[in-house]
């Protein structure tokens, strides 16, 4: 029988308390412990996964390098343990019932009749157990709340889970809000009450209570929680709202929530080591020096859709002990006001994204950047934007464009994945069909950088560097010589040939990429080339003050 320790987190009251943050912070503090953990989120949502999901709808497709589209949360996990996932640490309900269609159909289950119980819930276990093999410990995070239909047959694979093994391996964590009803000044347990119940009206007892609250905790009102929730006085964690998520773990650790764990799971007391933690975190919360970054996108009333990127350059100013501030420019809006908003930031950041709205903004962005000397990096769609608007204002190539908003453009410097294969052969690029019809390529690709390149220096001058992609337009390689003829430096590209870099041969830092290098970045490794655009906007900065 395997040893792995199961610790499962759920949400009552309602979402969006943190238990990804909650989850990822403890599966820290243990790690951070020497122990060999593995995380996984559980999504109730019958979407086979987000790659379909608007950004409006879901927030951020994380990426992981095998090519799976998965929630938020995994990038979350890979920031904090400092590691690459895979498709197996994310699935959800409609992977689930899929699965076990697909079986049906096969015969695999000889003609018998196919039900939530046994099948689905036998699915959900096998796949925990999978994710869980060769480690101390897991921690499954249960997305949704406790209550919502979706979630029933996870909570009962739990709850057989906590049956099958021994008691010392499965532990249950419970998330849950204490609201603050201002007018009384008085903080509520009651919600919290009622979601305990619901869980062991299931049969599933939480051991520890994350108690999210704006204001501490009293010592009587621990208590109460705990004797009303059937949990140990030492075993209510109080959870307040932190100047950065990076400083939950420590907070955990200061509240005592090792204590409990090692106690139910019988082993010794869990002692990790944090002090490399707590500098980055002391680097976020009171840096030495700050500069502004104006990020120009599209979806930004829900920011969410960009969170790899923001908590990339969150790593990066932390490592070099400085607050980045961003200044969110609404792409559109940009178009209107003709790039009056760019006159007082240090760095001008074009993030991915998808369709033509607010491509006009982006692109007055780029050669605002281009023209004042201001460093700036792109980042797939703004790495293709930064050609086009060089082949047009550069080249005055007046209708250079990609075929993604103009199918029959006459000068197409950017075009569909498809083009390229046909041009090269299928053989020479991996890719993967998306469900609605397209080809994209997804997950980790080899780049080979230009020896004497910002890009190469960024990178430790290494030869290749192996980094994320999430996208189905390239750059038509058909212009390479027209644009480095005059100016555009092609730094990075595939070993098919396809353009993966490019940076501007006389400005102080012009790079962009077709990858999405925020994807590997972490708080104790920030990705290199975003810390190379932060370095050189602190550098830039420093020098115009001193001028003056």
């Amino acid at each position: 029988m395997s040893n792995t320790k199961y610790i499962f987190v759920t949400g009552g009251v309602l979402s969006s308390l943190g238990k990804g943050i909650s989850s990822s912070s403890l599966a820290t503090l243990l790690k951070q412990s020497g122990y060999k953990v593995n995380i996984l989120k559980i999504d109730p949502y019958i979407n086979i996964d987000p790659g379909t999901m608007s950004p409006l709808e879901h927030g951020e497709v994380f990426v992981t390098a095998d090519g799976a589209e998965t929630d938020l949360d995994i990038g979350h996990y890979e920031r904090f343990l400092n590691t690459s996932l895979s498709k197996g640490n994310n699935f959800t309900t409609g992977q689930v019932y899929l699965s076990v269609i697909e079986n049906e159909r096969k015969g695999n289950y000889l003609g018998k009749t196919i039900q939530v119980v046994p099948h689905i819930v036998d699915e959900i276990k096998s796949r925990i157990k999978a994710v869980g093999k060769g480690y101390d410990f897991l921690v499954i995070e249960l997305g949704g709340t406790v209550g919502d239909i979706e979630g029933l047959p996870f909570l009962e694979a739990m709850r057989q889970l906590k049956h099958e093994l021994p008691n010392t391996q499965v532990l249950s964590i419970h998330v849950t809000l204490i609201p603050l009803i201002r007018a009384a000044g008085e903080l509520k347990t009651k919600p919290t009450q009622h979601s305990v119940q619901e869980l062991r009206r299931i049969g599933i007892t939480p051991q520890i209570i994350i108690a999210r609250s704006e204001k501490p905790l009293s010592k009587d009102l621990k208590k109460k929680l705990a004797m009303s929730c059937d949990v140990a006085d030492d075993s209510v964690i109080e959870a307040l709202d932190a100047k950065s998520i990076y400083q939950c773990p420590l907070n955990f650790l200061k509240e005592g929530i090792l204590t409990p764990i090692a106690r139910h799971f019988a082993i010794a007391p869990i002692k990790p080591d944090v002090s490399e933690w707590d500098m980055l975190v002391k680097k976020i919360i009171s840096p030495k020096d700050e500069i502004t970054i104006a990020f120009v996108g599209k979806y930004l009333h829900l920011k969410e859709s960009y969170k790899s990127l923001t908590e990339a350059l969150i790593h990066a100013g932390a490592n070099i002990d400085t607050r980045v501030c961003i200044k969110w420019i609404d792409s559109e809006a940009l178009e209107h006001t003709q790039g009056a908003e760019l006159g007082d930031v240090d760095g001008i950041l074009i993030p991915g994204g998808f369709g033509s709205r607010g491509i006009g903004g982006k692109i007055l962005a780029i050669r605002y950047a281009r023209e004042h000397k201001v460093p700036f990096l792109g980042i797939c769609l703004g790495m293709q934007l930064s050609i086009i608007e060089f082949a047009r204002n550069v080249l005055g190539i007046e209708k250079a464009d990609s075929t993604e908003f103009a199918p029959d453009t006459s000068h197409p410097f950017i075009y569909l994945i498809e083009d390229f294969i046909d041009q090269c052969g299928k053989s020479q690029v991996r890719t993967i069909k998306s469900p609605m019809g397209g080809t994209m390529r997804l997950g980790e690709y080899e780049c080979v950088l230009r020896p004497q390149s910002k890009i190469a220096a960024a990178y430790n001058h290494a030869k290749v560097v192996k980094e994320r992609h999430r996208h189905r337009y390239e750059a038509n390689p058909a212009y390479r010589s027209l644009l480095e003829e005059n100016g555009m430096q092609i730094s990075g590209e595939s070993k098919s040939g396809l353009i993966e870099a490019i940076e501007l041969e006389k400005h102080p830092f012009f790079i962009g990429v077709q990858f999405h290098p925020e994807f590997t970045s972490r708080l104790q490794a920030p990705n290199p080339i975003i810390l190379a655009f932060v370095k050189k906007i602190l550098e830039s900065k420093g020098a115009t003050q001193k001028s003056r």
